[in-house]
């Protein structure tokens, strides 16, 4: 009998795309399921009463929300590998560390950055500034991923970073991350978003910033 696995999500989300890339990185058939933001289904609204959010993860009935408890749960439950968590128990808590700064600190400085009007400096330079430590995380590794030599959990929290990133800052006209001021990580997002499996997640350019142009452009 097969196995019930469905993912509610949004095109355009990364968030979304993140349990979507794990999924296909450990070969695990799924149902995916669009929700549209702007009418909120009964079925999210059932399965995420309290956030009323995407992604939504369904597991044989078990419902989860939260899209890295999401990827843990994944990990814990899928075991074969790749592994998206480190086994290690200090390099574990690193990781989740690395993902709870980029959901936190960082999400939240590109959220300012987006509702400030013209005056975007302090904001780009607090957004510099934290991927400065992601810069020094990748030198200190000299790896070609967070996890490695392999997609692990924080380059899938990343996603935003690898791709979403750069057209986003196209759309609202500011230079956050260029090559000239952080050559690692700028490589790090052309290995991520050429990484065959992370491009079958990815959505289309031309769509994405035409969404972020309806959001964003004013901006």
């Amino acid at each position: 009998m097969s196995e019930e696995v469905k993912v509610i999500g949004l095109w355009a989300s990364p968030f979304s795309k993140r349990i979507e890339l794990a999924l296909k990185l450990k070969g695990i058939p799924y149902e995916y399921i669009e929700e549209d933001i702007t009418n909120k289904s009964d079925l999210l609204l059932k399965y995420n009463p309290i956030h009323k959010k995407v992604p939504v993860f369904v597991h044989n009935g078990k419902v989860i929300a939260e899209s890295v408890i999401i990827l843990q749960y994944i990990d814990e439950t899928w075991k074969q590998e790749p592994n998206i968590l480190p086994q290690d128990p200090y390099d574990k808590a690193t990781a989740l560390f690395w993902a709870n700064f980029m959901d936190g600190k960082f999400i939240q400085s590109i959220s300012t950055l987006l509702t400030v009007g013209e005056n975007k400096e302090n904001a780009v330079e607090e957004a510099c500034g934290l991927l400065q430590f992601l810069e020094n995380e990748l030198i200190e590794k000299k790896k070609k991923f967070f996890g490695g030599d392999e997609i692990g959990l924080v380059d899938i929290v990343a996603n935003f970073i690898g791709y979403w990133l750069s057209l986003l800052q196209d759309v609202v006209k500011v230079e956050i991350l260029t090559k000239d001021k952080f050559p690692v990580l700028f490589q790090w997002t052309d290995e991520f978003v050429n990484h065959i499996v992370v491009q079958e997640t990815l959505p289309p350019k031309e769509k994405l910033v035409a969404y972020f142009q309806v959001l964003f452009g004013s901006n």
